[in-house]
């Protein structure tokens, strides 16, 4: 399974779980909160009643007729209370009845009064509102009109009357307020879709910021798995070529926290690594270019300590000096390419024209070429650019010196100018289709059209790796007869 994946089901997972608890915890608070807010009201409305009652009460004029009549003002004001015409607009919802019930029971819980005149004379002695406060006590209870009907429950709370007796106040009676909960059933319902589509929202919110983060943290973690993959080394298989410089890698991702630390580290894992994988390459690749020279120099060195007949010590000398030459061909072209390989870019500053950097390189060959018979020739103008001149001339020279090893005597080696691209082609055999990909290697050398292998095998990866600085490329292949590279440079 992905990472990506695995972080989004397990943010899910974790969101989903937290969400579920807190919206169960949430709904399940809402209705006793709205009912503990509507029995602290009535505990309120209660109290007060029953201080408006209690004269009445203690004066016998509660008690009401066959008819339902009452001498108690009291009475009459509840009476008038319960006919009153309303039309309340609450937060959204209209009200337009008065729900409150209300009953007064004597000292033996006998009702005396009742607003719905519903229970004139019954015995609510055992009713909890009435019992608990004759005792002294709170008394409130819940009742529901039909069992099993949470919708038609009745919040009954009660408040003591008292009356004034010589002894000071005593407990004459109690004074019920009743009121259906469905009456704020609605408050409820609409509380309660409230936080269900707000615990969606949460829970969508929180999913979206889950796929950002896992998207962006994905997004980094790739980053740093192809950084990763861009400095290590050639799978199983693939070419090597064991002195080439090290493989550009993609530049260090600028991501934050602690993923930035392990970019960092890396960096600087990939520096050592590369470091003393080119150095093991480099010096595994110099000794077997040096082991060459080094073993004919000494074979010769050892018979010219013998007495040898005159053309015999010519021929020896002539092969430790041609030997100790390419020699020296090989560490100044080691010392030039090391150069080159120190450096990020080329540092082109005003615009430089190829034609000029064509004819300083062939400035510097011509007496070369002219040894072997070989006519130098330039054709075309070429463009400018922000290119470095020295570099430049330097890949010039190089090419042309390869081809005048490789071109027949008498024949002609061309420079080609068109636009921002440099072609040098020589009429010589080629090499073989085998070896096109490997030129630019560093010591990777074809055999010269007389047999020998004394080139250094550095001149191309010179002109790689400053084609590299450029930001251009060097394409090679057969003509037949003869070999074209060509120098294509990243115009401005």
């Amino acid at each position: 399974m992905r990472l990506g994946i695995r972080l989004l089901f397990a943010f899910f997972l974790i969101n989903g779980i937290a969400a579920f608890f807190v919206l169960r915890v949430f709904m399940a608070e809402i209705k006793p909160s709205v009912r503990e807010v509507m029995e602290d009201m009535m505990v309120d409305t209660a109290n007060i009643l029953a201080e408006l009652a209690s004269d009445d009460l203690a004066a016998g004029r509660l008690a009401q007729g066959a008819d339902n009549s009452s001498a108690s003002p009291f009475a009459q004001h509840v009476r008038r209370y319960a006919t009153r015409p309303i039309d309340a607009a609450i937060w959204g919802f209209s009200k337009q009845s008065l729900d409150y019930r209300i009953y007064v029971t004597d000292t033996t819980g006998r009702v005396l009064f009742d607003s719905e005149n519903r229970a004139i004379g019954a015995d609510y002695s055992q009713w909890r509102d009435v019992a608990r406060t004759l005792r002294g006590e709170y008394g409130a209870r819940s009742t529901r009109d039909v069992e099993d009907d949470d919708t038609s429950g009745v919040m009954h709370v009660a408040a003591p009357i008292y009356v004034q007796v010589p002894e000071g106040r005593k407990i004459a009676g109690v004074l019920t307020v009743a009121k259906p909960t469905r009456t704020v059933q609605r408050f409820i319902d609409r509380a309660e879709r409230k936080v269900f589509m707000g615990g969606l929202l949460l829970l969508a919110l929180s999913a979206a910021v889950g796929v950002a983060v896992t998207l962006w943290m994905v997004w980094n973690v790739r980053r740093l798995r192809d950084y990763a993959l861009s400095v290590q080394g050639p799978a199983d298989g693939e070419r090597h070529d064991p002195g080439a410089p090290p493989t550009t890698a993609l530049a260090v991702p600028e991501v934050p926290g602690e993923l930035g630390d392990l970019a960092r580290a890396m960096d600087r894992m990939r520096a050592r690594l590369e470091g003393r994988d080119y150095i093991e390459g480099y010096v595994r690749a110099l000794t077997h270019e040096l082991k060459s020279p080094v073993a004919a120099i000494r074979g010769a060195g050892e018979l010219l300590q013998d007495e040898l007949p005159a053309a015999d010590r010519t021929e020896f000398a002539t092969q430790v000096v041609q030997q100790s030459e390419r020699l020296q061909r090989i560490i100044d072209r080691l010392l030039e390419l090391s150069k080159l390989e120190q450096r990020q870019h080329a540092e082109g500053r005003a615009p430089v024209a190829l034609h000029d950097c064509a004819e300083a390189a062939i400035a510097q060959t011509r007496a070369r070429a002219g040894q072997r018979g070989i006519t130098l020739a330039l054709q075309g103008h070429g463009t400018s650019g922000p290119w470095e001149a020295e570099l430049v001339t330097l890949a010039l020279t190089n090419l042309l010196d390869n081809a005048i090893d490789f071109a027949p005597a008498g024949s002609a080696v061309r420079v080609e100018l068109d636009g921002a691209t440099v072609a040098v082609q020589d009429s010589g055999p080629g090499v073989p289709d085998y070896a096109l990909p490997r030129l630019g290697e560093r010591f990777f050398t074809t055999a010269r059209p007389g047999g020998e292998r004394s080139g250094s095998g550095l001149g191309l990866a010179i002109v790689q790796r400053v084609m590299a600085l450029h930001g251009g490329q060097m394409v090679a292949r057969n003509t037949a007869p003869g070999l074209r590279v060509e120098l294509v440079y990243r115009a401005a």
